[in-house]
């Protein structure tokens, strides 16, 4: 299959650049029906390769893997609460029947609800580091040998501006994203003997239709906009390059690292 970007809504874009590693590469990714999460869908399905992806959100998930298998990709989702962690587990192996092991594991699934530290409970603060940390080590352990019997793989583990601007009102969330990167230093050294890499891939103030929704007004982008170096809105097809290059073999001496896609706000 000849790679295509997936990108844009004409499927027309072709200045971005083409991987030929990806092309066949079975590929996981959590969260992957909306935001960012569809836009990695899209990218990766664009290289040729062979995706397979969990969110909760069972109708988008459908109707986007519907969409690029109509389109003559390889793409399998399956509607799962990464939280729970033997049904993720279960969809990983699922995956790994029909595409092959899992030699990329993008670790996307998040939330960013806001909440007051003051009135966080423990069984909050629980649920909170569930989906926002424990599935990334829990999917990492569900792909590790396969990468490690090919003796190569990606995984990359998404990561958040948001505790390195002291963002106010997600304070559980930052925490969970701060450890992210703890994560990923860890286990870049456990797993880089078996020829697996692990990354962090950190967005800034990425506008994805649920936060320009909930949260962005017009005078919140502006100032995002100021804050940033490059006075431009990111968007979730900006992560998703900088995710296919960090899949690559083009990145292979690449590990234990934090790559920031922000525009040039935080001081990483």
């Amino acid at each position: 299959m000849t790679p295509e970007n997936l990108t844009d809504p004409d499927h027309t874009m072709t200045h971005y650049a083409a991987y030929p590693s990806l092309n066949d590469c079975p590929v996981v990714i959590s969260g992957g029906a909306s935001g960012i999460g569809e836009a990695m869908v899209r990218a990766f399905a664009g290289q040729g390769a062979k995706v397979g992806f969990v969110d909760i959100a069972e109708d988008a998930g459908n109707a986007l893997a519907a969409e690029l298998n109509e389109s003559g990709h390889t793409v399998h989702f399956i509607a799962c609460d990464v939280t729970d962690i033997s049904a993720y587990q279960a969809a990983i192996a699922e995956c790994a029947e029909r595409h092959g092991d899992a030699l990329v594991l993008v670790n996307n699934a998040a939330h960013d609800q806001r909440h007051q530290w003051n009135e966080v409970t423990p069984e909050e603060w629980d649920q909170r580091m569930a989906v926002n940390l424990k599935h990334a080590f829990f999917a990492i352990q569900a792909v590790a040998s396969g990468m490690a019997k090919a003796g190569r793989g990606s995984i990359i583990n998404y990561g958040s501006i948001s505790w390195m601007i002291m963002a106010p009102g997600i304070p559980v969330y930052e925490t969970a994203k701060a450890a992210t990167h703890g994560l990923t230093r860890a286990m870049a050294r456990e797993l880089g003997q078996s020829g697996i890499r692990v990354n962090s891939l950190v967005p800034g103030a990425v506008m994805t239709q649920r936060q320009r929704e909930l949260w962005v007004t017009a005078a919140d982008l502006a100032n995002i906009k100021q804050q940033q170096a490059i006075p431009e809105a990111i968007s979730p097809e900006d992560c998703a390059r900088m995710a296919l290059f960090l899949a690559a073999d083009d990145s292979a001496m690449i590990t234990g690292q934090q790559f920031l896609v922000d525009a040039g706000w935080a001081n990483g």
